[in-house]
Formats: C-alpha cells, sequence, structure tokens
C-alpha cells in the first residue's frame, strides 16, 4: 500500500523500513495516520548526514535521550502531509534501569537489525516492518498469525515492566480494533497491573503524544470502550488508573430501574455513548456519572453534585485540560436532569440553561443512561423527543445575545450602567423564552421600564 509519504521515503536512497502501528493497520485494511521509518545500518549523525540534503532535520529524545530525527522535507506537497515531520530512527535497544518509563537507557548500533530492533516493541502484531525498496515483510515475532487471529499478545515477559502504558496501550487495541488478548498477556496484565503507579498522568489521561490525547481518552474514544473497560476492571488496570472506581465495583444499588451492579451499569453507558457517536467529554462523563452514589447513598445529598467534585479530582489529577474538566464536570453534575413534560418552551429554556453544546451533550448522555436502564419506553423516547424540541428551539431566541435590544439600548433609553442591567436583560429573556413574538424593541423596552429598580 505506498502511499505519497513511503514514495518520497524511497525516492531518498536510503534503506528505510516503514514500521510499527501503520504496517499492522495497513494490513487490517484500515486508515493510519503518521508513519515512522527505520533506516538499519547507520548511528544517528550518519542519518542526520542522509536526510540533510532534502530538508530540515531536528532530533528526537525521549527524557533527554536521542532516538532518531524529524525531517521537515523541502517538498512543499510533502510537508503538506506530514506537517509535524517524518520520524526516522536508527536501530536500537532499549534497556530498562529501573521501574519508570523514564528509567531505561536507549542504545543506538548500526549492527542491531531489523528483528532485533523489533524485539523492543509491545505486542507482536505492532512488531511488523515492511521494507519500502522491496516491498518484504518482516515479521519476527509471529504478528501476522496473530494479527489473522484477532489475538492480542504480549511480545517480552517484560514488556509491561520496561513500560507500564503499555498495558492501558494494549486496553486501547482492544476498544479500537477488538482483539482479544491472550491469556498469557492477561494473567501480565493483572500481574504487572501496579506498575501504573509509575506513570505520568499525562501519558494516562491528557495527553503527551502529538493528538493530546492520553491513553485512556484512546481507549473511551474506540469503537468498543466497554470490552476494553471490563478487561480493566477484571486485571486491576482500572483501579490503577482511577482508584475512586474501588468504591462503585460490584455495588448493588437494589433498584428495579438499574439493576446492573454500579460499575456494570457505568461501563454499559460508556458503551451506549460510543455507539452513539458521542465526543469525549460525553464519554469521560458516562465513565464518571455515578461515581458519587457511594458517597450520597453513606451520607445523602445528590449523588450528581457528589459526583461532580469525584469527577474533578479525577481530572485534575490525570492532566486533563481545564477546558475538558469544565465540560465533563458539568455533565457530571447536570446529568440527573428530569425532563417529564417536553415542549418548545422546555427545550428553550434548557439551551438557555446550559448553551446549545452542553445541552446536547447532556442529552446524549441521558439516551445512553436510560438505554441501559429498565425504564418504561415513553421514558426513553422523551429525551428523543427533547433532542428534535432542541433542533427546533435553536433557531429562537434563548440567549440574552439573542434579545432585540441589549445593555447599550438600556442605558440610552435611561438606565443606570451597573450590575442591575444584566439582571433585568435576563429577566427579559425568561419572557422571550416563554413567548419569542415578544421580542421586538419596542417590547422589550417597554417591558424594561416596568423592571427598572
Amino acid at each position: 500500500m505506498p502511499t505519497a509519504v513511503r514514495r518520497f521515503v524511497r525516492s531518498l536512497g536510503i534503506d528505510a523500513y516503514v514500521v510499527g502501528g501503520a504496517v499492522r493497520d495497513e494490513l487490517l485494511g484500515i486508515p493510519h495516520g503518521d508513519e515512522d521509518f527505520l533506516v538499519p545500518g547507520v548511528d544517528h549523525d550518519r542519518l542526520r548526514g542522509l536526510l540533510a540534503p532534502h530538508g530540515r532535520v531536528a532530533d528526537m529524545e525521549v527524557h533527554g535521550q536521542l532516538v532518531g530525527v524529524r525531517l521537515h522535507p523541502d517538498d512543499d506537497e510533502v510537508r503538506g502531509l506530514a506537517p509535524k515531520g517524518i520520524e526516522f530512527t536508527p536501530p536500537r535497544a532499549e534497556r530498562s534501569t529501573g521501574p519508570g518509563h523514564r528509567d531505561f537507557e536507549i542504545v543506538s548500533d548500526p549492527g542491531i537489525g531489523v528483528a532485533d530492533d523489533m524485539a523492543r516493541r509491545d505486542f507482536t502484531i505492532n512488531a511488523l516492518a515492511r521494507r519500502l525498496d522491496t516491498g518484504e515483510l518482516v515479521d519476527p515475532f509471529g504478528g501476522l498469525v496473530d494479527l489473522a487471529r484477532r489475538e492480542l499478545r504480549v511480545l517480552s515477559p517484560q514488556a509491561f515492566v520496561e513500560d507500564p502504558l503499555r498495558l492501558l496501550r494494549g486496553l486501547r487495541l482492544v476498544s479500537q480494533l477488538g482483539f482479544t488478548p491472550t491469556g498469557d498477556t492477561l494473567a501480565r496484565m493483572r500481574l504487572e497491573a501496579v506498575g501504573l503507579r509509575h506513570v505520568s498522568a499525562e501519558r494516562i489521561g491528557g495527553g503527551l503524544a502529538a493528538d493530546g490525547l492520553g491513553e485512556l481518552s484512546k481507549l473511551l474514544l474506540g469503537d468498543r470502550p466497554g470490552l476494553a473497560l471490563r478487561l480493566a476492571r477484571e486485571t486491576g488496570v482500572l483501579v490503577e488508573v482511577v482508584p475512586e472506581y474501588a468504591a462503585v465495583i460490584g455495588l448493588s444499588l437494589g433498584s428495579d430501574r438499574q439493576p446492573l451492579p454500579l460499575d456494570e451499569h457505568m461501563i454499559a453507558v460508556v458503551q451506549a455513548t460510543a455507539d452513539l457517536g458521542a465526543p469525549l467529554a460525553v464519554r469521560l462523563a458516562a465513565l464518571l456519572h455515578d461515581v458519587g452514589k457511594p458517597a450520597a447513598e453513606a451520607g445523602g445529598g445528590s449523588h450528581a453534585a457528589a459526583g461532580a467534585v469525584i469527577a474533578q479530582s479525577i481530572l485534575r489529577r490525570l492532566r486533563y485540560p481545564a477546558r475538558m474538566q469544565r465540560r465533563v464536570t458539568t455533565l457530571v453534575r447536570e446529568h440527573a436532569f428530569r425532563a417529564d413534560a417536553v415542549d418548545d418552551v422546555y427545550a428553550r429554556h434548557f439551551l438557555a440553561t446550559h448553551g446549545d453544546a452542553v445541552a446536547y451533550d447532556l442529552v446524549t448522555h441521558k439516551q445512553a443512561d436510560l438505554s441501559v436502564k429498565d425504564v418504561p419506553a415513553a421514558e426513553r423516547d422523551t429525551i428523543v423527543a427533547l433532542r428534535a424540541a432542541l433542533e427546533r428551539a435553536q433557531g429562537s431566541p434563548h440567549r440574552v445575545g439573542d434579545l432585540a435590544i441589549g445593555g447599550a439600548d438600556l442605558i440610552a433609553a435611561g438606565f443606570r450602567e451597573s450590575p442591575e442591567l444584566g439582571t433585568i436583560l435576563r429577566a427579559l429573556l425568561d419572557v422571550v423564552l416563554e413567548d419569542p413574538a415578544r421580542n421586538d424593541r419596542e417590547s422589550l423596552l417597554a417591558l424594561a421600564e416596568e423592571l427598572r429598580p
């Protein structure tokens, strides 16, 4: 499957191999993004020298150790296809020197062969390489067989020790590709789950990768997050990543509406959000939406409010961006909204209260939540009706900015500039939400006069 980037690399006259996930995805017949290249028989300096005539070459480092280079081609077309550059590495070995991801030593050696370089990878399905000149496929560890069997097999007994994040990466591949971990792989996951305590939070949640997503986020964005999360629960990975889940695993609420154990319910809701094609914020909210129920059961109060506090703590710890923290926390806090009687007025108020984006996210979450509960069909139908009402209401005024007058109009009419202007505008919006026909300048100015303090 030649690509424009591969054709460019082949034109450079170097003996390069495309390696790893790009080869795996090519063989599975699914689209792939970045392509990384291995150049055997060279050291770091020689690799720089070979690439320098073709563009700007920048060193790549991992925790202060050189691992390869990134070429930013002079060719405008190729540079447009790979705006972050094309990664090239000389053959290398990595030796663990401790329990953390930073505790390793990189050894580059032109004498290391392609198969030996592949040996440092995580799973057999990622230990694949294709030689550009000949199309030869290098498969030293049986990755092709495991691809055919849809099996996820750890490459080395020390793979999870060398980098515990591989535990989550494997589960992410379960979610994305639907692979089944072998028995030995699952056993090693159980044995090494505690190693995740040594992994930086950004690599798990907030993301240090080029796409800004950590492995947990990528897992949730797959097609089968429910399958992956159940394996994470069974291997201990889930509680290592989100210790707060220990309180919900196996917890029965004794509810006819929600007969599943609490953790199973929450995982089922995550899968339902994936089936609906929901964005990451909704999937994260699904993962955390009922995490406050144990505290609420013990001390009373709103489980949604308690859950929002806990969710905020989890997301902050996992270094999610502040904007994502706010969005998910809002969804958790507001997810238990009631929608007994849905009409266009209700929909306009719903949009005004939550804003357009959050309103739709709340409806998506509610659809997912109800889909795995034992509730009357009419209750599910109400949420479908709410979505339709929101779509109609979007064309009606439902924000202060939609009013026919603003603060400047009130000041021009003799109102004093003060925080009371905002109070008056919000009161006018309440009137317009009930009857959009009243959203005209003269009517609103007259009504404002009645509201003047």
